[in-house]
Parts: C-alpha cells; structure tokens; sequence
C-alpha cells in the first residue's frame, strides 16, 4: 500500500484520564518529502500528538495513517523513526550496542546492524565512542546517538522532537547540516522546536499548536504574510495571543 501523504491524521482527540483534553479533533495531513515542523507552547499537545502518530499512548478517537498504513500496522512503525526530546538511552549499553540492538528491533540481521551501526557512527562522528556506554557521553555525543539510533532502520518518516535541545551552536549547525542532506535524499521529516530560527531555517511548512488545535499552518514566508509580521517569532506571538 502507498500514499502520496507521509502522515494523515483526522479528528484525533486525547482525553486523559484527568479530564485534560490533550487533542481536540485534530487533523492534520503531511505529504510524503515534505520538512514539515510543529511550533507550539509547553502543553500545546505536540508530546501527546507524536506519542500517538507512534503508538506509544491510547488515543480517545480518530485515525492516524502513516504512508496509507494504520499507523499500528507493524509496517507502519517500521517506515518511522523517532528521536525524542528526553534521553533515554539504555545506561548498560555501549554505543555501538545501542545501535545494533535497535536494529535488531526491527528485524534487521545482526550483520546488516553491525555494518549500519558503523556508518551511523561515522556520519555523527561517533566511531570513537563505540565502547562507550550511554551516561559517559557528554550530552551533545548524546544526542549525536538518538540521532543515528532513530536513523538505524532507515525510516521513510523521521519525528524528530526538540533534536537540538541544550546544544551547542556548532553541533547545532552541525545536526542541521546532516538534517538537511536527510531531507534531500527523500525522507519525510517532522520537526519540533522552540527554537523559531531553526523552524524558520529548515522546514517548508509549519504549523502552529496550542491547546490540542492547529491554530495555523503555511510556509514561512505565507505565516509572516498572513500576520502581517516581520519574523517568525512575531507570528509565533501573534497568533498565540489571538488563541
């Protein structure tokens, strides 16, 4: 099964069990190539929206769809990768272990893990590393390796949640440059920040979240035409001021 979206989400809601409406009927469609980022506050929903698109949470109602596939599919989850915003990297497991178990998740023999444990190293400069377990990184290694493990079985569809969080600028420059040679070779990439600048630099499109509802979505420059704004933080204020 194929599908010109990448992602197709319609009338999602999550209701918590303490009442907290985290998604209010949300919909959202992302088309497959596309470098697509999610703005929003703390509390906007966007935790809740990515643990939903890979099925880590319960939803309440609605349909997600990845490539046209259910998005419980075991296809499905295989076509995605997520690198989340918190570390969660195995403490007990070196770096080139946390890689090739991964791939070993997803049914990739343990030769083909090892030879692409190895060039994920390399792109992130990792090869150094590799016996070095998770907490004895410092913590621009760190997420140097929840890039590559999110990127081991070569998802068609990368979440990429706060990847640059607590970075510094050259690893951050660093992280954008390989982000973006990712994106041209085909990969569908949802991206989100709170850095305006780095959405502004590196995404197509955008859409803007708050209380579990898309308040608006365009390209960069249709958002700053929209609000009649110079910058993307002045949209970014403007339209969370208007919800």
């Amino acid at each position: 099964m194929t599908s010109s979206s990448a992602l197709s989400i319609r009338a999602l809601t999550k209701r918590y069990d303490t009442g907290l409406l985290a998604l209010d009927a949300f919909d959202l469609e992302i088309p497959a190539g596309e470098f697509f980022g999610l703005l929003g506050p703390n509390g906007a929903g966007k935790t809740t929206l990515i643990s939903a698109i890979c099925n880590l949470i319960r939803v309440t109602s609605g349909q997600i769809r990845i490539f046209g596939r259910r998005h419980d599919d075991p296809e499905a989850r295989r076509m995605m990768g997520l690198a989340e915003q918190d570390v969660n990297l195995d403490r007990f497991l070196d770096v080139e272990e946390t890689l090739v178990y991964h791939g070993g998740y997803y049914g990739m023999s343990r030769h083909d893990a090892r030879r692409r444990a190895g060039e994920m190293m390399d792109v992130f400069d990792l090869r150094a590393k590799a016996a070095v377990r998770a907490p004895l990184l410092s913590g621009g290694m760190r997420r140097r390796l929840l890039l590559a493990r999110a990127l081991m079985h070569e998802p068609q569809l990368v979440i990429l949640d706060e990847p640059t969080a607590g970075v510094d600028f050259e690893l951050r420059i660093e992280l954008w440059r390989y982000i973006r040679r990712l994106h041209e070779q085909g990969t569908t990439i949802l991206l989100t920040t709170h850095y305006l600048e780095e959405a502004q630099e590196l995404c197509h499109d955008i859409a803007l979240i708050r209380s579990g509802r898309l308040l608006a979505r365009d390209s960069p420059s249709g958002l700053l035409e929209a609000f009649a704004a110079e910058s993307l933080a002045d949209v970014y204020v403007r339209a969370m001021a208007a919800a």
